[in-house]
């Protein structure tokens, strides 16, 4: 009888530790849909942009991650001007988690950059009066690219469906860029399907 009540106290020991695995994955996968509404300055309104992110999480405990995080936005318009513009960010920073059952909440701290480039037509650089070097001149527009700093803080919310998928419900931050050398306050939010083992 002992032989049995010791062997069935392992038993629960080792399916205990199997279970708390399941709960705390070492890894995450993310990918998902994002907007962002970016606020340029200079008296132009807010604009809005359309993309995707996806990150990569390594959880060394199952309260602490460790991100990879990049996004990809575009923009065709901005204030009734016809642009074609893009952002890319690429970010990277802890992650902390709550694992509870079905739900984990989480805020995250994310630094590193983003990349923008577009093409303006040449009549509207004209009347704003930029000047405008000939390099930057192609087939009739202004072409820009520029590299600038970034970081994201904010946090987030998954529904554990199964123990190997999720759903993000949402992934609200603010989003700091320094594009031109000025700081620009914008907003992300994501939301998408979270993979993990």
């Amino acid at each position: 009888m002992k032989r049995w009540a010791l062997l069935l106290g392992i038993l629960l020991i080792f399916s205990a530790a199997a279970s708390a695995q399941d709960e705390n994955p070492k890894a995450e996968v993310f990918a998902g849909y994002s907007y962002v509404r970016a606020n340029l300055g200079h008296g132009i309104p807010g604009i809005n942009m359309n993309g995707g992110s996806a990150s990569f999480s390594y959880n060394p405990t199952p309260s602490i991650g460790l991100v990879a995080d990049f996004g990809g936005y575009h923009v065709s318009n901005i204030g009734g001007l016809p642009v074609g513009g893009n952002v890319y960010t690429y970010l990277f920073g802890p992650k902390f988690a709550y694992r509870s059952g079905k739900w984990t909440p989480f805020v995250q701290g994310l630094f590193g950059g983003a990349h923008a480039s577009g093409e303006l037509p040449l009549g509207p650089i004209l009347i704003i009066g930029t000047r405008v070097r000939p390099q930057q001149l192609t087939d009739g527009a202004l072409s820009v690219s520029e590299n600038a700093f970034a970081m994201a803080l904010g946090g987030g919310l998954d529904y554990n469906a199964t123990s190997h998928i999720g759903i993000r419900l949402v992934q609200a931050e603010y989003l700091m860029t320094r594009f031109a050398s000025e700081t620009q306050n914008n907003a992300r939010i994501s939301a998408g399907v979270v993979f993990r083992w």
